[in-house]
């Protein structure tokens, strides 16, 4: 195989990875909101639920869980699998491990915030969801854009895990190509893709992270 050819599978591989790492974010920072909130709510039956759930994704391996999302239907139900359905347990199984994560550092930043600035703003007489999304969200973001950014460059490395359920992503095209070929270079592309995908994350969190300063 030429380079250009192993250039092109190697871009493949890269094009899954980007689609695992999108798909994931773009549910799981809306989800895991919900989930703290669930966390923090008056109503035991629900905070507890939550705090399972928490609990169980946080406490056993990603890999563990894309096994369970992937073949449990077949094992539990009898429910047959199509080969398009690991696609469908990938996002799920990330989604659903990386909620939980985002909704501990969500719960953390909204129960940092002082008690004064929500009597504050209930004497100015904003409701309770004008005083979240006016008042405390925006202080709330500046302070776990550090732990939030942690966890995109986690799910950067992570989508190799994808492997598990034969979704070929990033470094599964790598891996295979290092084997055909005996040869490095498979390898070194491949962390050079990490390394400049992650360089990016956090370049991108870092310049918002400057943005909201004048929340110091």
């Amino acid at each position: 195989m030429g380079l250009n050819q192993m250039l092109i599978k190697l871009a493949e591989g890269m094009g899954t990875s980007f689609w695992i790492f999108g798909i994931t974010l773009l549910l799981s920072l809306p989800l895991g909101m919900f989930v703290a909130f669930g966390r923090m709510s008056k109503n035991t039956g629900i905070r507890g639920l939550t705090k399972i759930y928490i609990s169980i994704m946080r406490g056993t391996p990603l890999m563990l869980q894309l096994m369970v999302v992937y073949f449990g239907p077949y094992y539990l139900f009898g429910v047959r699998i199509s080969p398009f359905y690991r696609y469908i347990a990938v996002i799920i199984g990330f989604v659903l491990n990386y909620a939980a994560y985002f909704a501990e550092i969500y719960r953390s930043g909204i129960e940092s915030m002082p008690v004064g600035q929500y009597e504050a703003a209930e004497i100015l007489g904003y409701s309770k969801s004008q005083t979240f999304i006016h008042i405390i969200l925006p202080q709330v973001i500046k302070r776990i854009l550090p732990s939030v950014t942690n966890e995109v460059i986690t799910l950067v490395k992570d989508t190799s895990l994808a492997f598990v359920i034969a979704v070929s992503e990033m470094f599964t095209t790598a891996k295979a190509l290092a084997s055909a070929q005996t040869s490095m270079i498979p390898y070194v592309a491949a962390g050079i893709f990490y390394y400049v995908f992650n360089f990016l994350v956090a370049w991108i969190m870092e310049r918002l992270e400057k943005k909201l300063n004048y929340y110091r």
